[in-house]
């Protein structure tokens, strides 16, 4: 599915979240570039890279940045992007699933999914494989579509993205069965504290929360 709209897939999120996802982004970064200097960071379910050179266009010069994703496609736009960027010595791409990553135990002082994890499988096992290859003391961000919790705000915000996103997606990507899957991913995917219990259950430390927009992105944050 991701194959299909790797190539509409960045101007149709720019487009539907009027933008906003980009600073959602850049607010999580100091929870992420705080710290040491010279870090490795993991980007799971990186996509077309956009968080991945939005973390490496604001860290220390000697941080290199992984990015991680089952769509070749996708990486296919990311390398290319990352080739125009001027970073291409810091990012680095590797095709993989994130329930069984080709990484070492204790690599990365960083790991992070950007929108991504509600789409995992078995999300237990991908928290568990993220605690293996975080070193000890290394943390985890995560940031995922979320419902508001408001009841004025959540019913149009419904309205939105069950009935207006999937038809303008769908229209310009050519693949409706794809915009209508990703809003049902975003209201199947667990509320914060049920999603903030199942962390603390795979051993992560430090379990914390923050909402951004109302409560339309949140961002979780565990440590090891």
């Amino acid at each position: 599915m991701f194959d299909s709209i790797a190539g509409d897939y960045d101007r149709l999120n720019h487009i539907l979240s009027l933008g906003i996802d980009k600073t959602w982004r850049r607010r999580s970064l100091k929870w992420i570039n705080d710290g040491e200097p010279c870090k490795q960071i993991l980007d799971i379910a990186c996509g077309t890279g956009d968080f991945s050179l939005e973390i490496a266009g604001h860290s220390d010069p000697r941080t290199t940045v992984t990015g991680l994703d089952l769509s070749d496609r996708m990486l296919e736009v990311m390398r290319r992007k990352v080739e125009r960027s001027g970073l291409g010595e810091r990012i680095s791409t590797e095709s993989g699933n994130a329930e069984q990553m080709p990484f070492p135990d204790n690599s990365f002082d960083r790991v992070t999914v950007a929108f991504g994890i509600r789409n995992f499988q078995n999300r237990e096992k991908a928290l568990q494989e993220i605690l293996r290859v975080l070193k000890p003391g290394g943390r985890l961000v995560i940031l995922e579509l979320s419902v508001p919790s408001n009841a004025v705000l959540r019913w149009f915000y419904c309205l939105y993205f069950t009935k207006i996103l999937p038809r303008i997606g769908g229209a310009v990507s050519g693949d409706r069965a794809a915009y209508r899957y990703l809003p049902a991913s975003v209201l199947k995917f667990p509320g914060k504290r049920e999603w903030m219990s199942t962390m603390q259950n795979c051993s992560f430390r430090n379990v914390n929360h923050k909402a951004f927009s109302f409560g339309i992105c949140r961002m979780y944050i565990g440590e090891k």
